[in-house]
């Protein structure tokens, strides 16, 4: 299939046309650049005016689809057109073709076409004065110059600025594509961190909840219902108020709230002891000193959903929570007896999402996470350890 060539622009058309009709009506008025007695003027007919100038029309059509084309052609118009009296319009269509070659072609053309023009400048200019040595031989190299380098050099002049132009554009888009991945990277860690704050405030009650109305469900004994309708009723107004403050958080997106404040290392008795209230038998044991605030938030949600994992899939049996300081690092380790909760079978307590968001928590602070059945036993603890490193001058 023949490739169809492309049609000229609609501007070119009507520089074409504007320049063909002025030079009609300059050739009408019968002006023109020279008398007919001078001696270059080889074809001195009026008429003969007429082909250079369409010429030279017809080549404006090619000015931005094919401008070297147009300007040679427009070479040999002008060329024509010296040889007869000569009209205006035809030299600054001329004028144009150049500053057209320099805007629309190639880089390589319009370098080359400067480099050119000025040297056919400077050659206008030189050699007749050293000919003739009058002044006004100097005046062929103006010629030369207006007709030939003057284009050229404006329509370098506005190709840098299109360029820069483009330039300047393309980096803007670059920059708001940018930004646009940056916001949508941000919206998806910020609700990765929700969900993972969801879960780990949440889940806790939720599952005390869950065993504890099985408990009075199954046991018909008043005092047992009694005990465990008091835990329900604690966990549920422990969960709703830690759902109330996430989704206050959700909500407000004004920034003049003060920031709710993150759990630490000092809680810790206190999640052990609603473990204890739970029905886990938990044992703790701590050696540290103050933390950075991204270290005690980190490992604060680590036992914290290692007792809520020991709480729906543990077997009975004792959890034991350790916290040991060393010199750069805090290493956590919570170990459960690994078998079914409430006699539902043998389980991991350690899956799913919980397990993901201990892992990103390490992660986010460069530590190490291993969770697991314990080395060196028969198979029936699971362990979660954890080594978060502590870094000089860390801050929240």
């Amino acid at each position: 299939m023949a490739t169809r060539r492309p049609r000229p622009h609609r501007d070119d058309v009507r520089i074409a046309l504007a320049g063909l009709i002025g030079g009609l009506l300059f050739w009408g008025a019968g002006l023109s650049t020279r008398p007919a007695t001078e001696n270059f003027v080889l074809w001195p007919e009026r008429w003969s005016l007429l082909l250079p100038l369409a010429v030279t029309a017809g080549c404006e059509l090619l000015r931005r689809t094919h401008p070297r084309t147009g300007l040679l052609i427009g070479v040999a118009a002008l060329a024509l057109d010296t040889v007869t009296q000569g009209n205006l319009v035809t030299v600054l269509m001329f004028t144009d073709l150049v500053y057209a070659v320099v805007l629309y072609g190639p880089a390589t053309s319009a370098r080359r076409l400067l480099w050119i023009s000025g040297l056919l400048t400077v050659l206008g200019t030189v050699v007749p004065f050293a000919i003739w040595r009058i002044p006004e031989a100097l005046l062929i190299g103006v010629i030369i110059g207006v007709v030939t380098f003057t284009p050229g050099a404006t329509g370098w002049v506005v190709r840098n600025h299109r360029d820069a132009a483009e330039a300047a554009h393309l980096r803007a888009e670059q920059t708001a594509l940018l930004a646009e991945i940056d916001r949508t990277q941000a919206v998806t860690a910020e609700r990765a961190r929700m969900a993972r704050e969801l879960h780990d405030l949440v889940a806790n009650h939720l599952s005390a909840i869950a065993i504890h109305s099985t408990a009075a469900l199954s046991l018909d004994d008043p005092d047992t219902s009694k005990q465990a309708l008091g835990v329900i009723r604690e966990n549920s107004v422990e969960g709703l108020a830690e759902m109330r403050r996430l989704i206050g958080i959700l909500r407000d997106s004004s920034g003049d709230t003060e920031p709710a404040a993150a759990p630490t290392l000092d809680g810790l008795g206190s999640l052990v002891d609603q473990a204890r209230a739970n029905g886990l038998d938990v044992g703790l044991d701590r050696t540290h000193t103050a933390l950075p605030a991204p270290v005690e938030l980190a490992a604060y949600r680590i036992v914290q959903e290692s007792l809520t994992n020991a709480l729906k899939h543990a077997s009975t049996g004792r959890v034991t929570v350790g916290l040991v300081q060393r010199e750069r690092a805090l290493d956590v380790r919570v170990t459960s007896p690994l078998g079914g909760a409430r006699g539902d079978g043998p389980r991991a307590p350690g899956s799913g999402a919980g397990l993901v968001g201990m892992r990103e928590r390490v992660a986010l602070l460069r530590g190490t996470f291993e969770a697991g059945p314990d080395d060196g036993t028969d198979g029936r603890t699971w362990t979660v350890r954890a080594t978060l490193p502590i870094t000089e001058g860390e801050t929240e």
